[in-house]
């Protein structure tokens, strides 16, 4: 059985947010005696986990979701309210530009001043000292006070000197959100030595390539409490429908704030037709509602119209377009597919299903459209309605292989 390097136990944390800011000294006498209001924030709730011996454990979530409140607690900088920790090993936290910092100080003061501050002796950093300075390439600026840095250059130093504190945990929070390409690299060439020495890593990112890369399970946290530990490709797909979900809320939000009254503002010559498009809806092959789907899954696309004139020959389009690029990958309609639906006036749905699914990684936008056919023409006449770019879905890979689409194939030899 692994033996433990961290084990946290039902742990919770709550932040008093004041409501009014007071910056001034008659401020402060003015509102002395004025009932002050706050607002409970609860940053985590109730979070449990354990990470084992030499395991790169990741930590995903949105702002705002826990994630560097709970690296905190765990290096000792805030104290939890509720819950337990227990840890197997001395940490060393790379946790946020400039704690453990001087600006007043030169670089390399501060790196004995950080050092000391992660445990290490003056000895330890006089012998280690010119690796951290080669490391983190700042030769040339290591007796310049540290307010002469640019924020790159800080995280260097403080990077340089948390992997070389010889520490047998250690908290990453977001170490590749700032600093150049070549810095990164060499952060996950770290990150790879550090794995085969058998180090115990605690990684905060926002990219889920570089968890899919590294990591062997990833927390994904969500408004304070824990949605899944898993391997990093469930852990991705549960990260991606939460975010699909707030972006469709977002986007939702703005369609009603700009257009109350209506779904959709067609132009004038559409609207006096009086048939519309009213909705989209994606369903997955549980006939649940979602905008991530998993590689093999059945997207259906439910569409929802709303018809006030009765005309022969209404049929109905979808493209499917690459977000990215605004390359096509698919297009059907009942046109050419010859789908005879039968139209009434008021409500109507017609719903397009794509069995067993291609799409491999991406995300895609939907196009519908309504419009009027001549089959002795062969020819698409008018458009009643079109939607376009107002509606996407994200596919997700179940393994670690590349590309847009995963076509069916075969191996012989």
């Amino acid at each position: 059985m692994l033996e433990s390097a961290i084990q946290v136990n039902k742990l919770s944390k709550e932040f008093r947010i004041p409501h009014e800011r007071i910056t001034t000294m008659r401020g402060f006498f003015v509102n002395i005696f004025k009932k002050k209001r706050y607002e409970d924030f609860l940053a985590l709730d109730n979070v449990s986990f354990s990470v084992q011996k030499g395991e790169f454990f990741g930590i995903i979530g949105k702002n705002g979701s826990g994630k560097s409140t709970l690296l905190k607690i765990l290096a000792g900088i805030y104290r939890a309210d509720t819950g337990k920790i227990k840890m197997n090993g001395r940490i060393s936290p790379f946790l946020e530009l400039g704690i453990g910092f001087n600006p007043e100080l030169s670089g390399r003061q501060n790196i004995y001043l950080n050092g000391a501050v992660l445990g290490m002796t003056k000895q330890q950093i006089d012998k280690k000292f010119d690796d951290i300075v080669t490391f983190s390439e700042l030769e040339r600026f290591i007796d310049q006070k540290l307010k002469n840095y640019s924020s790159g250059m800080q995280v260097r130093l403080a990077f340089s000197v948390a992997i070389h504190a010889n520490r047998d945990i250690l908290l990453m929070d977001e170490v590749l959100a700032v600093g150049d390409a070549n810095f990164q690299q060499k952060c996950l060439g770290v990150f790879r030595h550090l794995q085969r020495q058998g180090k115990t890593i605690i990684f905060v990112s926002h990219d889920m390539e570089t968890m899919k890369q590294f990591a062997d399970r990833v927390l994904v946290l969500h408004r304070g409490k824990v949605v899944t530990i898993s391997a990093p490709e469930r852990a991705g797909y549960e990260y991606s429908q939460i975010l699909m979900r707030e972006h469709s809320a977002i986007h939702q939000t703005a369609i009603e704030r700009e257009a109350p009254d209506t779904v959709d503002p067609t132009p004038p010559k559409q609207q006096k037709k009086k048939n519309r498009i009213v909705g989209i809806q994606l369903l997955n092959q549980h006939d649940t509602e979602t905008q991530v789907f998993e590689y093999g899954d059945d997207i259906r696309i439910r569409i929802e119209f709303d018809v006030q004139e009765l005309v022969p020959e209404m049929y109905v389009g979808l493209g499917i377009i690459d977000k990215q690029t605004d390359a096509w990958i698919c297009g059907n309609n009942t046109y050419f597919d010859r789908f005879n639906h039968h139209w009434k006036v008021g409500k109507n749905t017609v719903v397009l299903k794509l069995p067993n699914t291609i799409f491999h990684k991406g995300d895609f936008y939907i196009l519908s459209s309504f419009f009027i056919g001549d089959p002795k023409e062969n020819a698409m006449m008018d458009f009643y309605d079109s939607r376009e770019h107002n509606f996407y879905f994200r596919s997700f890979p179940r393994d670690r292989r590349n590309g847009l689409v995963l076509m069916d194939h075969e191996w012989k030899q």
